[in-house]
């Protein structure tokens, strides 16, 4: 019988009125014996894609629609009462902020993967790397992750049998991991339907093959291929945002619909008014017609009766319409909007007082510090599935005697992506006689994305000038240059 983490699926009662919006069952991790169990009993396999389709894909599916700005509360239930009052349904894309805003602060400077104890290894992964895009591969995991709390990746060796890795549909993909309290995995799956075909085809990967399925509406699985790979591994990389697999606006997602909401009452609130009701107050000799003449012209003339004792009666026009609570309305609005920056550890950037300079590098450091702490849980598991996926690239280089390298020495860095006032840091440096190599230099320049490489290419100009017109100068005679232009100053 197929598990749900380690407690029965009936353990997850998801009652149809709770006000929790994603069942206990929307992200929960399956496990299994073996992928030869699992392989055997397609029955479980079976119904492990159709839990996974049924509970754990409207989650994905909100969290995205909620990503491209389309909030399912405001826009799907019905708000007025009158069909006749406006119904303005104002949606507020802080999901889309909330995940550029982490995935720019983490990646925005690509991380540094460099193996330490070899260039000719170095040289392979740098190589890789740069046919696979692996700087905007990993800004899109990145995303992925904030955006579902989990993205996958799948590794494979392409027509020319280079290395390939490439990110997977969330909606579509899962890993099925061990029974152990290890959870190493055994089993990624994905499961591609096709509008214009009845059956889905389902991809499992083990540690050593790949093997299709076609699966009918009944669920029923049929094998349709089988063929090894040699990664050694199970292809398919799960990274986690956290331990609970939760997306980084996840948790406000109550707070953005009570935002949407009073933004729209507000807007509405503004449409009603200019619609009004007129109310008349007095004696009045006027008809409908004449009532809306005037008020298409714009203008009212109202005319009292004289009583029996000579007096005037009084004859008032005004409208009616719900009173608004600026101040209290706004008050509340501004609160929620702060409230949602603060439990997903965005900082404010609009408290900032206007005409005042912008903030250096060092003051943002504390608005970020809440943000700084997620990043490094964020960071750790990205480097754990890091190191999974050239793990495999070593298993696969090494079967195919493209090198072999050790992934403990593999130095994985990141920076964040904040302004930095540099030149006022060099400036101060130069000024009590500090002195820069010329790596340090390059490597400060953001267009320079290897400074070792760019030395050597200083080095073999400076050669073909040697050639050509007789003076030498290489990277050492460069830096030894600087230094003496530094020590002059």
């Amino acid at each position: 019988m197929a598990q749900v983490n380690e407690f029965e699926t009936a353990h997850y009662n998801y009652e149809s009125n709770t006000k929790q919006r994603f069942s206990d069952e929307a992200n929960t991790h399956y496990t299994y014996s073996s992928s030869d169990n699992l392989v055997n009993n397609l029955d479980d396999l079976s119904e492990m894609i159709q839990h996974h389709r049924q509970h754990q894909r409207p989650r994905l599916q909100e969290l995205q629609e909620y990503y491209k700005g389309n909030n399912s509360t405001i826009l799907r239930n019905k708000r007025r009462k009158e069909d006749h009052l406006a119904d303005h349904r104002a949606t507020h894309n802080f999901a889309k902020y909330v995940s550029q805003f982490i995935q720019g602060y983490m990646v925005g400077v690509p991380l540094k993967t460099t193996y330490t104890k070899g260039d000719a290894i170095n040289e392979k992964i740098r190589d890789m790397n740069r046919e696979n895009d692996a700087d905007e591969h990993n800004s899109d995991l990145v995303l992925d992750q904030s955006i579902y709390g989990r993205a996958y990746e799948l590794l494979y060796r392409n027509k020319q049998d280079d290395t390939r890795f490439t990110i997977l549909n969330v909606l579509e993909t899962f890993v099925i991991y061990d029974d152990t309290v290890e959870m190493n995995p055994i089993v990624g799956v994905r499961y591609i339907g096709n509008r214009f075909q009845d059956d889905v085809t389902v991809y499992v990967y083990t540690d050593n093959e790949i093997v299709t399925y076609k699966m009918d509406d009944a669920f029923n699985l049929t094998e349709d291929d089988r063929k090894p790979h040699y990664f050694k591994g199970v292809p398919i990389i799960e990274y986690d945002n956290n331990s609970f697999r939760q997306g980084d606006f996840e948790n406000a997602m109550n707070l953005i619909d009570l935002y949407d909401a009073a933004q729209s009452d507000t807007a509405n609130y503004m449409s009603d008014l200019n619609d009004a009701m007129l109310k008349i107050k007095g004696s009045l000799d006027l008809d409908v017609e004449e009532a809306k003449k005037m008020k298409e012209a714009n203008i009212i003339m109202l005319q009292s009766e004289q009583s029996t004792d000579g007096r005037f009666s009084d004859v008032d026009a005004d409208y009616i319409y719900k009173k608004y609570d600026v101040q209290g309305t706004e008050a509340y609005k501004d609160r929620v909007f702060n409230n949602i920056l603060l439990f997903t550890s965005i900082p404010n950037l609009l408290d900032d007082k206007k005409g005042s300079s912008p903030q250096s590098g060092e003051a943002l450091k504390m608005k970020l510090f809440a943000l700084e702490q997620m990043r490094a849980i964020k960071e750790r598991l990205f480097k754990k599935s890091l190191r999974d996926r050239y793990r495999l690239i070593n298993n696969i280089m090494s079967m195919a005697s493209e090198g072999e390298f050790d992934v403990n020495d593999l130095s994985i860095s990141f920076t964040e992506n904040l302004p930095k006032a540099v030149d006022k840091e060099i400036d101060w440096f130069s000024k009590m006689g500090g002195q820069l190599s010329l790596r340090t230099m390059l490597s400060q320049l953001s267009f320079v994305e290897n400074p070792d490489e760019e030395m050597e290419q200083i080095e073999e100009e400076n050669k073909l000038n040697q050639e050509l017109y007789g003076f030498p100068k290489n990277a050492q005679e460069v830096t030894e240059d600087a230094e003496e232009e530094n020590e002059s100053k």
